[in-house]
């Protein structure tokens, strides 16, 4: 059994009451945030996130090859190369656009990618701009972390989609604006938009084995060439934890790298006194933003169960020609399943527990549901191969006896914004 109240209230900080003041002076502190509304806010810097392309890959992984060579070698192992050519060329158009539309407003631009990107150009700029699809939104924003930037800054994130057709971007600007590229970046300068805040998670490691730094790696990097991130830490003033310098703008995972492996964690959900121990295929601790993602996935309700559970019903109740009989299947699947979505702004976390292990003994005690929110989550990992990973690329290590708190800031949020009319 843990006993580790008294270290979690550390850790944790403000109370409750004192939270909701915070986040409300946040709010309306970044809400008066506007480009242009004074000298030293307009909207002079823009730095441009490139989405690193499957041709740009190929020509890092295979460097020394001619381009012809690498056409040749690409073909050969039945990949289709005209179709990696074209995408390419259909990403860098848009990009093109974006760059050239800024920089004809005056506006000072620089370009980096996944693997180009680094802390000064972050700081440089007044506004980050990705342009891809929502992996390279996640990029941007995760270096964009106050934590990583080691300044206090929050730079807003705005993305371009590069290819509306394949890749939904929820995280993105509207589709159209893939198009109307123009367009977009006038509203962007003349402030015809409303700010937006997306609540993402802090990771804190706790303990006494947080005085040995994690070394993280990037599940997304294509070389091995050392990554700034990795030493980059903060250190809380007790002592006995470490705050991680990705903030999780989608979700946080905890499980055994190896998929057909069990996880065996052990949780405590917000100030209870119980500690649950557990087994499953890990646990997913989702943001609003990240509702309408892996967590709406893993959760989602089919219209093949919801068929099912109406014909338990009818056998129970053994009628026939009842009002269940006039229920659309689909109609409540889909109900269901919108409703597992939250506000992105929202500053509860939604914990769900992956193909939970509930026969026999386990959970141990029982009780605890396998989804369900929370304000703070504390983890102990009971795993062999296991990692803690941020939005699908920012990987620690999380093997037996590693503890996380994970909790949501408002002054953590991702400020952005909406032109959704």
């Amino acid at each position: 059994m843990f006993h580790f109240h008294q270290l979690l209230r550390h850790v944790a900080g403000k109370k409750l009451h004192h939270h909701t003041t915070t986040l409300q002076h946040a709010l309306k502190a970044q809400q008066r945030r506007q480009f242009g509304s004074g000298a030293r806010e307009q909207l002079r810097r823009v730095l441009v996130v490139s989405k690193l392309t499957r041709l740009e890959f190929e020509k890092i992984r295979e460097e020394q090859l001619s381009d012809e060579c690498l056409e040749q070698r690409i073909r050969d192992r039945g990949t289709d190369y005209d179709a990696l050519k074209y995408y390419h060329h259909l990403h860098k158009d848009v990009e093109r656009q974006v760059v050239r539309s800024f920089q004809q407003h005056g506006i000072e631009v620089q370009v980096v990618n996944r693997i180009t990107i680094h802390k000064d150009a972050l700081q440089w700029a007044d506004l980050i701009v990705p342009i891809g699809g929502d992996g390279t939104f996640l990029l941007a924003a995760g270096r964009a972390s106050p934590f990583f930037l080691s300044n206090g800054k929050k730079t807003p994130v705005v993305g371009f989609n590069s290819d509306p057709r394949r890749s939904e971007g929820r995280l993105m600007l509207p589709k159209q604006y893939s198009v109307q590229v123009d367009e977009a970046v006038r509203r962007i300068i003349a402030q015809d938009f409303r700010w937006m805040h997306r609540s993402r998670i802090r990771t804190t490691l706790v303990g006494a084995a947080t005085t040995e730094r994690p070394s993280p790696m990037d599940l997304h990097e294509f070389h091995s060439q050392p990554v700034e991130h990795q030493e980059v830490m903060s250190t809380a003033p007790n002592g006995k934890s470490r705050i991680l310098p990705y903030l999780a703008l989608n979700e946080v995972f905890i499980g055994e790298m190896l998929s057909a492996r069990v996880s065996h964690l052990h949780l405590r959900i917000d100030s209870s006194d119980v500690t649950t121990k557990t087994k499953s295929s890990g646990l997913c601790v989702s943001t609003g933003t990240g509702s309408t993602s892996w967590l709406t996935s893993m959760n989602r309700l089919s219209t093949n169960n919801v068929k099912d559970l109406l014909a338990i019903v009818r056998k129970r109740t053994g009628r026939t020609g009842s009002p269940l009989d006039t229920i659309d299947p689909e109609s409540v699947s889909q109900e269901y399943n919108d409703n597992l979505v939250f506000a992105p702004d929202d500053p509860r976390l939604c914990y769900s527990i992956r193909e939970q292990i509930c026969v026999g003994v386990w959970p141990n005690p029982k009780g605890l549901e396998s989804r369900g929110f929370a304000k703070e989550i504390f983890v102990k990992s009971r795993c062999v191969d296991a990692s803690l990973v941020i939005d699908g690329s920012i990987a620690y290590n999380f093997n037996d006896g590693a503890r996380a708190l994970l909790e949501v800031y408002p002054e953590d949020s991702l400020l952005t914004i909406d032109m959704d009319d």
